[in-house]
């Protein structure tokens, strides 16, 4: 097999975005799109890959990282210039060098690597990748004789009537043999009216050499498009949503409708995980088998284990161990750990806190830097009471404890096993194995106070 070169086009501004950031570096479910074209490319064994930068260059560097060495396209002067910036990495490389936009998150390795081997079975010196597109506004066409083979690429400005009748379009992906295009990429001129060096010209110059250049249409449309602005970013975003949803589908995962289901590329689930319409599952989630996700949910960098269930709540960067359940309407905020067989119920919210197997924490409850034992009852209502204004402060609850509704828990505290707090306590002091904890004022009734009192319930 040939020596293959990948040259990935990310110099372009991207002014239609309308954005800050720099256009590659938007994402597709997750990840950004220059960072959807390497992976691919990774996927087709390259022996160099080499991505041409310009606006935003380092903080495409720092996206992509050692994966691919990097030119500096210092003026944006056309496709042609920036592949020719390359050359110092690539000149005296022999084999093949795939071209392709860093803007194109949804061609897949495999074409790729069909274009690899149509290119090296039509022994062609350039090999175009083609596709049939059902409007094709604004692409280049591919103009070919009677038997079918390339005579040029027009753009759609310069296409006579007859010429933009052509479905057949130009993707902006392309495989040469490397030499050949360095050598070519040195003929072209900027003599059109943007001022600019075009890498289609070069496919021109080789076919006046009597170089063979071949075309290699791919089946799928929808792999080539390109994003230029954010109607086109929605687009790729459902494509690839499709895509990521089959994926888990076909392995064992229920989703109760797909089409209102939001997965990044990156998130793993396991077999007989149900999820309901409405869930989000973002970074670098990981689902157990047998799980069930209830409508509403987002889960962000969270690891459930298996058979968790997760009704309508809102996690980020933690982890519930096997059998524990959360919600509806409850929150996970980042460092917490939930063990075995925990039940968080509604309206719990938990922060940097650890909770052992066993523990029921029914509702309406804060937990912040925390760390409750096993087979701890919390009633409703109880505040783990963390910040003093100026620093954060740790609770610790032992084994089998019972913390009463409507409890403040005032940190530092540490509270042993077989403790019991009495119903609305404000404890601030340390509470002993076996202990019963009452900080409460004693309640006072006042006989026949109501009728003094200017409370009028008929009013």
């Amino acid at each position: 097999m040939s020596t293959r070169n990948t040259i990935i086009l990310a110099a372009g501004k991207g002014t239609r975005m309308k954005s800050k950031l720099y256009k590659v570096l938007h994402k597709v479910c997750g990840r950004s799109m220059v960072d959807h074209v390497l992976t691919q490319v990774e996927k087709t064994h390259m022996n160099q890959i080499v991505t041409v930068v310009g606006y935003g260059a380092e903080e495409v560097e720092e996206t992509l990282g050692n994966r691919t060495k990097y030119v500096l396209q210092k003026e944006q002067l056309g496709t042609g210039h920036a592949v020719l910036q390359t050359e110092p990495l690539l000149k005296d490389e022999d084999g093949m060098t795939l071209v392709v936009s860093g803007d194109t998150p949804l061609f897949r390795a495999e074409t790729f690597e069909k274009l690899f081997q149509y290119h090296e079975a039509k022994k062609a010196v350039a090999t175009i990748l083609t596709s049939k597109a059902p409007d094709p506004t604004g692409y280049g066409r591919i103009v070919r004789n009677d038997i079918g083979i390339v005579e040029k690429i027009v753009e759609q400005k310069d296409a006579t009537k007859q010429e933009q009748e052509i479905n057949e379009i130009n993707t902006g992906v392309y495989v040469f043999d490397n030499k050949a295009l360095f050598a070519a990429l040195h003929k072209t001129t900027n003599d059109n009216a943007q001022g600019e060096y075009y890498l289609t010209d070069v496919i021109q110059i080789l076919k006046e050499q009597g170089d063979i250049v071949a075309a290699y249409r791919m089946p799928s449309f929808e792999e080539s498009m390109g994003v230029n602005d954010r109607v086109a970013l929605s687009k790729a975003t459902k494509v690839m949503q499709r895509r990521i949803n089959e994926y888990h589908m076909n392995n064992g995962v229920t989703l109760i409708n797909p089409e209102d289901t939001y997965i990044d590329v990156n998130i793993k689930i396991g077999a007989d995980t149900i999820i309901e319409p409405g869930v989000l599952l973002k970074g670098k989630t990981v689902i157990g088998d047998n799980c069930h996700i209830g409508a509403h949910s987002e889960l962000h960098d969270t690891v459930l284990h298996d058979n968790v269930t997760v009704t309508s709540s809102y996690l980020e960067d933690s982890e519930m161990e096997d059998g524990s359940n959360i919600g509806p309407m409850s929150h996970l905020r980042p460092d917490s750990h939930i063990g075995k067989n925990v039940h968080l119920g509604n309206f719990v919210e938990v922060k940097k806190a650890t909770i052992d197997e066993g523990t029921k924490v029914g509702h309406l409850t804060y937990v912040g830097n925390a760390h409750l034992g096993k087979r701890i009852n919390v009633g409703c209502g109880v505040v783990f009471v963390n910040y003093d204004g100026a620093h954060k402060h740790e609770t610790t609850v032992g084994d089998d404890a019972f913390i009463g509704s409507n409890s403040n828990l005032i940190a530092p505290l540490t509270v042993a096993d077989h403790s019991f707090i009495a119903a609305g306590s404000t404890i601030t002091d340390e509470v002993a194995q076996y202990d019963m904890a009452i900080a409460r004022a004693r309640q006072t009734n006042k006989a026949g106070y109501f009728k003094k009192l200017p409370y009028d319930p008929e009013k």
